[in-house]
């Protein structure tokens, strides 16, 4: 079976561009955001390198460490950094995996086991599955799992809008509505009863249905 959300994340240790790092350890306490790539010098992914290195602060903000992969050896990753930078105006601030063994997105159910030989030799199409985006909590548990086609770029400002309500959600006991924003109203989850939420909440709810109780968010 293929990685879920709720799923310990799976542990490695990878060369970076910033250097050998252990998942876990370099997970630490944060939050973390891992997203990978089918091959270096394909232009979609270009795109998205230079949008996240130039939102890293917002991640930062909350807490949340970020770390892109390819299959690609380390050394074209220094030299597509150079063309993300030209073309994009910033270069990717965060480390980038160097996945030539396809440890990591075999690990991850992004390639299939039976994958080996040279990455060289492997096409972006041939690793077209290697586009997804996986939002790992400090307890190293999946909270989100997205997956891309090569021809559509990712849409970061929402992982960062999800990340919002993850670290929300996971702090009180409510969920986040459809299209929910940071400030707008919640909703009192499902697993709190009536009484509980008159503690919590002394000064009512909204109920446009019994299981819809509707509630400012909380600060």
């Amino acid at each position: 079976m293929g990685l879920s959300i709720g799923a310990i994340a799976p542990d490695f240790e990878a060369e970076t561009t910033e250097g050998t790092i252990q998942f876990h350890d370099w997970i630490g306490d944060s939050w973390a955001v891992l997203f990978s790539h089918p091959k270096d010098f394909t232009p979609v992914c270009t795109t998205e390198l230079g949008y996240m290195a130039k939102v890293k602060p917002e991640f930062d903000r909350r807490s949340v460490k970020l770390i892109g992969l390819s299959v690609d050896p380390i050394d074209k990753h220094a030299g597509w950094a150079k063309d993300i930078e030209e073309t994009q105006g910033t270069a990717p601030n965060f480390p980038m995996i160097g996945d030539t063994d396809f440890n990591v997105s075999k690990l991850y159910g992004m390639l299939g086991a039976d994958v080996s030989g040279d990455p060289a030799d492997r096409t972006a199409a041939d690793n077209q599955t290697v586009r997804n985006v996986f939002v790992v909590g400090p307890d190293k548990k999946i909270k989100l799992i997205l997956v891309y086609p090569m021809t559509t770029g990712r849409n970061f400002d929402e992982i960062l809008r999800v990340i919002d309500s993850l670290q929300l959600t996971a702090k009180h006991r409510v969920s986040t509505p459809v299209n929910w924003k940071q400030g707008d109203n919640v909703i009192i989850a499902g697993s709190v009863s009536d009484d509980e939420a008159r503690e919590i909440y002394p000064d009512g709810w909204e109920a446009p249905r019994p299981y819809i109780r509707i509630v400012p968010q909380p600060s």
